[in-house]
């Protein structure tokens, strides 16, 4: 192993990189077992897509409070406090989660739902507030290729959490749905002994004594104004506030970091990656939430299951190649990020029409290799050109990020499921909608209300094997897949503003001498 770059700058290196890995794997694993389980729960309690969009939107809403407010305080009061705080907060979850049984009022299940999973998804984003910025500062010189590493474990959580529904929640023997989502308190367990006793490094920033207020500079008010607007929808959507409310605390926050701030309008190519780091949470995270469920209506559950669970390992593979791409094929980062948008609007588009499950892996393969490098890359790039913001500026990144994947991605998609699988059953057959059409109306930010396909409902027609549906059932099941159809093609629209933005990126660093990592002494974006 060379000094400069496979080797951290404290002798406990690896073991905080694997204390981190098992942290962001804790938070893959619930992820993956909750998608698996988001029929059961329509089944249990009736929710509409929308409901289970909205719920799914809370496991990346509470990300972002935690994230951001550790990822500011974290360089002041230090790693070893946030992990506490997270292990707490995971413990916590469970018993708020459980609390939700079958049988009761379904507005009462859906908060024990929506709240435990937000705060499990605080304790996940609290765990990113240290993972993130500790493994950029313990390895200065090779950041892209150990945040692909750290970020792996996503993807491990993810095969982990669908071999969990595939082997439990599947068949005669199948087991709770609680039982399922409890086994991720195993790597919860595992990161805090991986984190006991530990001694942390600080970031550059924080050496050179920096206040929050000069970390903040860079970020300023543009960068803060997009966190801000996030922060607005949530207390609209998620709080129920009134519109004027949420704007005026939204406006209130960028005030006051306007004023710690100097009025700082921040770095442009700041801006530029936070707004296109929105649309990655959108499109990467929203989507996750949502492709078991949606591969798994268009051909079997069963199938979804075995597919997600092997782009995730796909995923897994290819997060440790980052420093083979970057190195050895001389692809930068900003070049492989617009590989990436190209290769992941072409997956969904392929995805959208798979019809066997052979070409459903090969769709699948390009939408892997697609997503696969967004997130952590983006961390990178950030990092490196960035290193004045310590770890605020990657850690509102990845709350900038969440926030969407929440709202926007998992919502909307959520939204986009019930207005085109009811588009298409009014059209063939208005009566048959009138009957199976949900009572609640889904909504999403501006567009038309639409009221979905009831989840029970809809279940129970799926429910029937294919070849044993009445007519009616066969048009109630066809719609829905038409419309998980429509969904993945609307969804492919986001990589390629993405690839875009990325493209010109790409043109911007050339004219000034090629991409490469600064110091807090030559940090000028």
């Amino acid at each position: 192993m060379s000094n400069d770059s496979s080797a951290g700058i404290a002798p406990n290196a690896k073991r905080l990189l694997f204390a981190g890995f098992m942290a962001i794997l804790a938070a893959g694993i619930g992820f993956g077992i909750r998608g698996g389980i988001l029929a059961n729960w329509a089944a249990d309690f009736g929710f509409t897509g929308a409901q289970l969009g909205a719920i799914g939107g809370a496991g990346f809403t509470g990300f972002c409070f935690g994230i951001i407010i550790g990822g500011v305080v974290v360089d002041k009061i230090g790693y070893g406090k946030l992990v506490v705080a997270a292990f707490l907060f995971h413990v916590l979850s469970a018993f708020v989660t459980f609390a939700a049984v079958k049988g009761q009022a379904q507005e009462m299940a859906y908060n024990y739902l929506y709240w435990g999973t937000f705060i499990f998804a605080l304790a996940n984003g609290t765990l990113e507030a240290v993972a993130n910025p500790l493994v950029a500062t313990l390895f200065p010189k090779n950041r892209t290729h150990y945040l692909n590493i750290l970020h792996a474990s996503w993807p491990a959580g993810l095969v982990l959490g669908g071999l969990v529904g595939w082997t439990l929640g599947e068949g005669p023997n199948a087991q709770s749905w609680k039982l399922q989502l409890a086994l991720f308190l195993v790597p919860t367990v595992l990161y805090g002994f991986l984190f006991l006793g530990q001694s942390f490094p600080k970031s550059e920033a924080s050496q050179k004594g920096l206040s929050i207020g000069e970390m903040l500079k860079d970020v300023g008010i543009l960068g803060a104004g997009v966190a801000c607007y996030l922060l607005v929808l949530f207390f609209q959507n998620a709080l129920q506030l009134p519109t004027v409310v949420s704007y005026a605390m939204g406006g209130a926050l960028l005030a006051v970091v306007a004023v710690i701030t100097g009025f700082s309008m921040g770095a442009w190519l700041l801006f530029v990656l936070y707004i296109t780091h929105v649309l990655v949470g959108a499109v990467e995270l929203g989507t996750d939430g949502w492709i078991q469920n949606i591969t798994g209506n268009i051909l079997t559950p069963g199938e979804g299951k075995i597919l997600f669970v092997f782009t995730s390992l796909l995923m897994f593979a290819l997060r440790f190649c980052a420093h083979f791409i970057e190195k050895n094929l001389k692809i930068s980062p900003i070049g492989l990020l617009f590989i990436c948008a190209v290769l992941g609007a072409i997956g969904l588009n392929l995805v959208s029409g798979i019809t066997t499950f052979v070409g459903a892996l090969m769709a699948l393969s390009v939408y892997a290799l697609g997503k696969t490098f967004f997130w952590p890359t983006m961390l990178a790039v950030t990092s490196d050109r960035f290193p004045r913001t310590g770890a605020i500026a990657i850690s509102i990144m990845g709350g900038c990020g969440m926030m969407s994947a929440g709202l926007l991605g998992s919502a909307g998609l959520g939204y986009a499921k019930d207005r085109f699988a009811a588009e298409e059953l009014k059209a063939k057959n208005p009566a048959l909608y009138a009957e199976y059409k949900a009572e609640k109306p889904s909504t999403f930010l501006f567009l038309e209300p639409v009221n979905g396909l009831d989840g029970s409902k809809l279940s129970a027609a799926q429910a029937v094997a294919a070849d044993k549906r009445s007519p009616e059932q066969k048009t109630v099941a066809d719609a829905s897949i038409a419309g998980d159809r429509h969904t993945l093609k609307a969804d492919s629209f986001i990589p390629v503003t993405m690839a875009a933005i990325y493209l010109l990126l790409f043109l911007y660093f050339k004219a000034i001498g090629g991409y490469k990592a600064v110091s807090i002494t030559d940090s000028k974006a």
